[in-house]
């Protein structure tokens, strides 16, 4: 990767620390013990996309003129956004998780988050703070859905996206840009990738697991690599997207000799949609489809799921979602994978 090589030296990153911004500077003193708010059992909430979570905020105590506010970070610019208030009698929802969002309010002790139709964008850090004059306390938990990590380029070749043009071409895929944990997780996995792609906060990486001379050089140990935060306008790169699987959704393959246009066709026939990118890979991941064909997908790509890799089947010795690139789209050659939504 000459590109690599002229952008200067690379290093390995480290495990990112299970905390987020919630953790205290090394050195501050401990929080209060909670008086008000009970420490949850468990700090992370695991879903499917399509669920309805709870993230539990439990009071032990309802002192005077109390307030609980509900906020999400965001990982693009690590912020909170709040997400509902209630003073115990009444509560106002806000932001785009409005709709979605309740108080379980099971009794009157009971302040938990419930999120219908969990989404991918869902997924992070949440915040339950007591307001309560001077004695406010808080409570962190996360949200997690299990999910899969894929690299993206459109038909033009690598590098080509701006920030803003891999965060519309993962969307378009059934999916959004990985956080550094989830690239980090998939490189753990087994991701290993030469191309350095953009992620949701807007810095650029790439993770390897074989150090090769294309991609660093034989001396750098693997990890995921970074190019730190670059110019979302004007630097251009891949997308590393991520997707999760979906409640009652369903991939499969049609066989036939078909192009684009045909392809699309033959899943409309059969009540369904041409599947994109993300809701293959999802399959693969979680539904362990594996096909040796190559099928149209809706980008104009070809590719096709492993989960049992065999010398005829493209012959890699691990599983995957091979591809072979954007053929012409007037190629009668191949199938077509359809999808099938809840």
């Amino acid at each position: 990767m000459q590109r690599l090589l002229l952008l200067g030296s690379l290093w390995l990153l480290a495990a990112p620390p299970a905390s987020s911004i919630f953790q205290r500077p090394t050195g501050s003193p401990a929080p209060p013990r909670l008086q008000y708010l009970l420490e949850p059992l468990h700090a992370t909430v695991h879903t499917q996309r399509g669920a309805t979570a709870t993230l539990p905020c439990v009071l032990r105590a309802l002192p005077r003129n109390y307030r609980v506010k509900w906020s999400k970070v965001e990982p693009a610019n690590y912020r909170e956004s709040i997400i509902i208030i209630t003073n115990g009698l009444y509560h106002k929802n806000y932001g785009p998780l409005s709709p979605r969002v309740s108080l379980r309010h099971s009794h009157r002790y009971d302040a938990s988050l419930t999120i219908t139709d969990v989404a991918l964008e869902d997924e992070g850090r949440y915040r339950c703070q007591l307001v309560n004059g001077l004695e406010d306390e808080s409570v962190s938990l996360t949200l997690h859905l299990e999910g899969v990590v894929f690299p993206y380029q459109p038909s033009n070749g690598r590098y080509k996206f701006n920030y803003h043009e891999a965060k519309r071409a993962c969307e378009q895929q059934d999916s959004r840009l990985a956080t550094y944990q989830q690239l980090y997780k998939a490189w753990t996995e087994g991701l290993d990738w030469c191309n350095a792609g953009w992620i949701l906060d807007g810095t650029v990486h790439y993770p390897i697991i074989n150090s090769r001379e294309p991609c660093g050089g034989r001396l750098l140990l693997p990890g995921v690599r970074t190019y730190g935060a670059r110019d979302k306008q004007k630097d251009r790169f891949d997308a590393f997207c991520f997707t999760s699987a979906l409640q009652g959704s369903q991939v499969y393959f049609i066989r036939g000799h078909l192009n684009f246009k045909e392809a699309g066709q033959a899943c409309r026939n059969h009540g369904a949609a041409i599947a994109k990118v993300g809701q293959l890979y999802s399959a693969w991941k979680f539904s362990q489809l594996d096909r040796c064909d190559g099928g149209w997908l809706a980008d104009g790509s070809v590719r096709y799921p492993i989960t049992t890799p065999r010398q005829r089947c493209g012959g890699l010795p691990d599983p995957g979602v091979r591809s072979f690139g954007f053929p012409s789209k007037e190629l009668r050659t191949y199938g077509t994978y359809c999808f099938v939504g809840k």
